[in-house]
């Protein structure tokens, strides 16, 4: 324990002095690895290899973990899995063993009632677990078997939560750039005597999206924000809107991405990261201002998150 606490305050330690305790976690799909670094790229460090295709990662700080999805071997093999690692990469464990969960997508961590949530693309499920991976359960389920399986407007991928409201946000990406792509919302608990699979308050929150993917909830001013990977002119782009006050379309603040996928929100510092598939980093002002891409050609990445050590 004594080595793990040391390591982890050496990494906070160094991360004070290159950056004043800003880092960011990225995944690289097609390096199966995961990246540590600062907001700028720099003091770049890879903390966690061979991997299981990463794609979503969540930053427990007060703890010291990290939690990422891994899809699996390959898509359709029903072999995806849940991990946790301390900040620095070491003492890596698995949460949600292989076949606990089909394709596991974005993930997303509630802290206050020690859960993870996940979106499971093939799997066509929402789900969530403790943060130990007991107590697995399925909030959203849009269909179930091979048949169900070949109709991509039922595969989940992004995932966010509402505490305030307690409802769940997730997206439906549908075929690759087909424009058939939702955004729903439901309780987070699925009303008395109704099922994952028929629950009646879902709510499809935009529809007809090129290809919605990531989501992130900025939680003091009440907007959710996402990435989309379908065709220009509302694909390769951030997206935002209120969830109090829906507006007729999403504001897009970010365009000319290269397949968007992962995206990341500091709120106080006014400030979000986005990762596309074409390898590329980029920063921003949350109202897309001050555009930044400070690293390309970096791998396929996928998920992305941000935290202050």
């Amino acid at each position: 324990m004594n080595e793990v606490l040391s390591a982890n305050s050496k990494l906070r330690r160094k991360t004070t002095r290159d950056g004043a305790g800003d880092r960011l976690f990225v995944l690289e799909l097609s390096g199966d690895r995961i990246h540590s670094m600062n907001i700028d790229g720099s003091g770049r460090e890879v903390i966690v290899t061979d991997c299981r295709l990463p794609d979503g990662i969540v930053v427990d700080v007060k703890a010291g973990h990290i939690y990422w999805t891994n899809m699996g071997s390959s898509p359709g093999a029903n072999d995806g899995s849940i991990e946790r690692a301390d900040i620095d990469g070491k003492n890596r464990k698995v949460v949600v063993p292989e076949g606990g969960t089909f394709t596991p997508k974005q993930i997303h961590l509630d802290k206050t009632n020690g859960k993870l949530y996940w979106s499971d693309r093939e799997g066509m499920r929402v789900m969530r677990a403790n943060l130990d991976g007991s107590n697995i359960e399925t909030l959203v389920e849009t269909g179930r078997g091979d048949a169900d399986r070949r109709d991509l407007t039922r595969w989940c991928v992004g995932i966010t939560v509402d505490p305030v409201r307690r409802q769940i946000y997730w997206t439906q990406k549908g075929p690759d750039k087909g424009g058939q792509g939702r955004l729903c919302r439901a309780g987070i608990e699925i009303p008395h005597g109704e099922t994952a699979a028929n629950r009646s308050d879902i709510e499809v929150f935009f529809d007809r999206l090129p290809e919605p993917i990531d989501l992130e909830l900025d939680l003091q001013h009440r907007v959710l924000y996402w990435t989309d990977r379908g065709d220009p002119p509302r694909g390769n782009t951030v997206n935002r809107a209120s969830i109090d006050a829906k507006p007729a379309t999403p504001e897009i603040v970010l365009t000319h991405l290269m397949e968007g996928i992962g995206i990341a929100l500091d709120v106080p510092g006014d400030r979000m990261f986005v990762t596309d598939f074409a390898g590329s980093l980029y920063s921003a002002k949350l109202d897309g201002s001050g555009e930044r891409n400070f690293l390309y050609a970096q791998g396929n990445l996928t998920g992305i998150a941000y935290a202050k050590l």
